[in-house]
């Protein structure tokens, strides 16, 4: 088996109303089952949106790298 890889890095954005993780796990999810071989995240920006006076939505930007097939 190769040990060396190439990697493609795409841009999401995952979101959530119960927080940053959820916003992370929702956004790999949905990732997951459009893109093959997902390997690793990078959390490159979290944001939201305030309801009222309190916080309504979580949004996380990530790098996203899967492996590319040979």
């Amino acid at each position: 088996m190769d040990s060396d890889h190439t990697y493609k890095v795409i841009e999401i954005v995952g979101s959530s109303t119960e927080g940053i993780e959820d916003a992370v796990r929702t956004g790999i999810k949905r990732a997951s089952k459009n893109v093959d071989e997902l390997k690793w995240f990078e959390v490159v920006e979290t944001r939201g949106w305030i309801d009222g006076s309190d916080v309504g939505h979580w949004q996380v930007k990530m790098k996203v790298g899967f492996t590319l097939k040979d």
